[in-house]
């Protein structure tokens, strides 16, 4: 799921700073701050109206601690074990229980499109060495075949999980990094925090409003545009802000751009028509579901889905997109 290769990491830090850029604003108090590479990303913690490094600190062992239950590329992990599982009862932390619970979740909400069960899929593909090319069509049909989130089976007795395909494999990079920010958010909320950005590789969560009382601003960057150009400028004040991109992870072949965000209905890279998607939502966890299926679906379908998510209230209470072809 977090590839660790150090080669990677120019590219990563490129092209997580190139999609999204925070501006601050000005305040009266000046935040204290932390960065880290983590969950395969530059992530970076800023808090407002506390001096307490500690706190950022804690921060990042969560990170780790949630990187070694949910991380694919990790044999030891929760997940880890569930792949090479095949077909038998695995136990589960509670977090990763509830994570996979929402996962499948999302599924059935997306009707597929959002699918953790992709993961054979994306074995075939190489977005991280700058060489890749596309997998033949018959090895993509074949891992294509154990792809269904309905695989996932859940035994609540006992925090079980069991895959019903002894080859399907579960991926939680399209949602992890949400949950993990949540969890943060609930860390230090719970440590008397009221004004913080957690910024985790693009998944932007807000704690409250800046140290003058305003929203922060968060400015989206053109896909592919090297120079930092300027999409749009979102105001949130304790909102989620998740961009998927195809600037993200990609190679070229043959003169044809082949990015990272997978249709789970053909194996091949989503072709929807847009660039980038961006989601305001109250929790992040919502935000990286919904923006990579709706990235896959293209405009028209995934604002019918979010317009009928939106209906409901509850979480889904003020969800916003912004579509950028």
């Amino acid at each position: 799921m977090w590839h660790k290769a150090l080669a990677g990491l120019i590219g990563i830090l490129f092209a997580f700073i190139s999609l999204m850029t925070i501006f601050m604003g000005c305040g009266s108090t000046q935040p204290i701050s932390k960065s880290d590479f983590v969950l395969d990303t530059i992530a970076v913690i800023q808090i407002y109206d506390k001096q307490d490094r500690g706190l950022l600190d804690k921060a990042f062992e969560l990170c780790r601690k949630y990187e070694r239950l949910f991380s694919a590329t990790i044999a030891t992990s929760d997940i880890g074990r569930l792949n090479r599982s095949e077909g038998k009862t695995v136990q589960v932390s509670d977090e990763c229980f509830e994570l996979l619970g929402k996962a499948y979740e999302y599924g059935k909400i997306t009707d597929g499109i959002f699918d953790v069960t992709i993961y054979p899929v994306s074995l075939l593909w190489d977005f991280k060495s700058g060489k890749g090319k596309p997998p033949e069509k018959e090895a993509i049909e074949e891992a294509l075949s154990h792809v269904d989130y309905r695989q996932i089976v859940f035994e609540p007795e006992n925090n079980g999980i069991r895959l019903k395909d002894p080859k399907a494999k579960v991926d939680l990079g399209g949602i992890a990094k949400g949950y993990i920010a949540d969890r943060i958010k609930d860390y230090l909320l719970s440590e008397g925090v009221k004004s913080a950005i957690i910024n985790l590789g693009g998944n932007v969560l807000t704690i409250g409003a800046n140290s003058s009382g305003k929203a922060f601003r968060i400015g989206i960057q053109k896909p592919f545009s090297g120079n930092g150009e300027v999409l749009d400028s979102l105001e949130v004040i304790d909102r989620s802000v998740v961009t998927s991109g195809s600037d993200q992870r990609f190679f070229r072949y043959e003169g044809r751009l082949y990015h990272h965000i997978l249709d789970p209905r053909t194996g091949y890279p989503s072709d929807s028509g847009l660039q980038s998607v961006t989601i305001v939502s109250r929790h992040s966890l919502d935000g990286d579901a919904l923006s990579t299926a709706s990235f896959i679906l293209g405009q028209e379908r995934a604002e019918e889905l979010l317009r009928g998510l939106s209906e409901q209230g509850g979480d889904y209470e003020g969800i916003e997109a912004s579509f950028y072809p």
